[in-house]
């Protein structure tokens, strides 16, 4: 064997920079709106129909607030005869207070953009708190039903 030969030079890892443009990073910095989830901004839009509630009737504030994905097959259908509820009012128990469940799923998909979205939801917590306080709709928020 020659051993005057040249040894080849090792392959140079690649790199994302091609192109000189610079490494890649995220498309938006966490602040902006654009990198939150749609379970993030669902979550969100919950919290503000609550924390709206929760001023204008302050027993509300024991109540948990809480997001599932889909109801689970043992909560059955609504009680006003759709096949999957939009949400849920859980009572109190000794050891655990009322709970109010919005599934986000089944809102998603009757909601055709973000403002119906944000509309909905604000209406099945108020319709989850007008049971737990067994007033009407319209007696716990006045602005329920308008567009």
């Amino acid at each position: 064997m020659d051993s005057s030969l040249p040894i080849p030079p090792a392959p140079r890892p690649r790199h994302r920079d091609r192109h000189g443009r610079g490494m890649r990073g995220p498309i938006a910095p966490p602040q902006v709106p654009l990198a939150l989830s749609r379970a993030d901004a669902f979550d969100d839009l919950v919290r503000d129909a609550a924390d709206r509630l929760e001023r204008r009737w302050p027993q509300l504030a024991d109540v948990e607030f809480a997001v599932q994905e889909v109801p689970w097959p043992q909560d059955g259908p609504a009680s006003d005869g759709t096949a999957v509820p939009l949400g849920r009012l859980i009572g109190a128990a000794k050891d655990r207070p009322s709970r109010i469940v919005i599934y986000r799923r089944p809102v998603e998909i009757r909601a055709k953009s973000r403002d119906e979205r944000a509309l909905l939801v604000h209406e099945v917590v108020v319709e989850q708190v007008a049971e737990l306080l067994g007033l009407s709709p319209e007696n716990v928020d006045p602005k329920y039903g308008e567009d």
